[in-house]
């Protein structure tokens, strides 16, 4: 299923490629803010942040910040590392709480360096990152720290309704949006104030950020389900395991007995969840999981209806095209 929307360019330029510098100089900041005095510390820093990931937030928001008219970008990469730093922290934070063992296709830091190393290095990247914000103004200080206390609020939410068979679509699309969406907003919308935009199409950027971030992180749940593990870099099935309400999940239990069965059980066995994943993929909720992540997709899209046409908002229009319609 291919996401369609009319306002794709026939021919946009490859993303990455507009704001390949500026992605490089976030890498290298992230090299040298993740140097700390305490060796383990940067060890497991780079441990995580070195297996790659998409860098899907910074490169969104480095996109939004030239679409907008953005000049010299120096702050922008601050914000940019800030970004990846503040996710770098949230994924060694969740592993901690799922006990997950897999990430970007390696053990876990978690599984690697256990529970207390893992959780202070966390809070390590939580002080680089705020320490970047700390030279901006009020506002982006601010944003910022709501982007974190969303995420902070949406693992709790997730965790009360793990393994709740009463978890509704509602109440699965109210976590995503604190513990997802929420950061691709608020880079979103940093970038478009520092690019000196209008407060209507900073809010506006902020709209499809949100929009966004709801539709990524309903592919990762997809991808959960059908992904290639050896591509996701972690295998599938997880959320079933460890009882995580996902969108297909959600819509599943509703349907079938055996999932609903599985999703509560906390020792469910290989050949139950792969039973109970095959019953999720043949029971059509993963068309109805698309159709939404599409509908966020259009979202975000719509949303940026006041951006001047240019490369770099043409780039940014078939970015949200590829994190809609990707396969990893």
């Amino acid at each position: 299923m291919r996401f369609q929307a009319n306002s794709l360019p026939v021919a946009a330029p490859a993303p990455h490629l507009l704001v390949t510098t500026e992605l490089e100089q976030v890498e290298q900041r992230l090299s040298t803010l993740l140097y700390s005095r305490e060796p383990l510390l940067n060890e497991i820093g780079h441990y995580l942040i070195d297996a790659g990931g998409k860098r899907a937030r910074p490169a969104v928001a480095l996109l939004v910040f030239r679409a907008c008219g953005g000049g010299d970008a120096t702050d922008m990469i601050d914000i940019a590392t800030a970004l990846e730093l503040i996710h770098s922290a949230s994924l060694l934070h969740d592993d901690i709480i799922d006990g997950g063992g897999t990430r970007r296709g390696k053990a876990s830091a978690f599984h690697r360096f256990g529970l207390a190393d893992t959780l202070v290095a966390g809070d390590f990247l939580f002080g680089r990152a705020f320490a970047l914000c700390s030279r901006f103004g009020e506002k982006v200080i601010t944003w910022a720290a709501d982007a974190c206390i969303s995420l902070t609020e949406g693992e709790v939410m997730q965790g009360r309704f793990r393994r709740n068979p009463d978890v509704t679509v509602e109440d699965y699309l109210e976590i995503i949006s604190r513990k997802t969406a929420s950061l691709f907003a608020q880079g979103a919308r940093i970038a478009a104030h520092l690019s000196g935009a209008s407060p209507t199409l900073i809010e506006s950027t902020a709209a499809s950020g949100f929009g966004v971030g709801m539709a990524f992180q309903i592919i990762d749940d997809v991808l959960d389900i059908q992904g290639d593990g050896d591509r996701t870099g972690k295998p599938t099935g997880i959320d079933l395991k460890d009882g995580n309400p996902s969108l297909p999940l959600v819509l599943a239990i509703a349907l079938n007995a055996e999932v609903r069965r599985v999703f509560q059980k906390k020792q469910a066995t290989p050949q139950e969840i792969e039973l109970a994943l095959e019953q999720v993929r043949t029971s059509g909720v993963l068309t109805e999981a698309f159709r939404m992540a599409h509908a966020y997709g259009q979202q975000a899209l719509s949303a940026l209806a006041q951006l001047d046409s240019s490369p770099y908002s043409d780039s940014l229009a078939f970015f949200i095209h590829q994190l809609v319609d990707r396969t990893a």
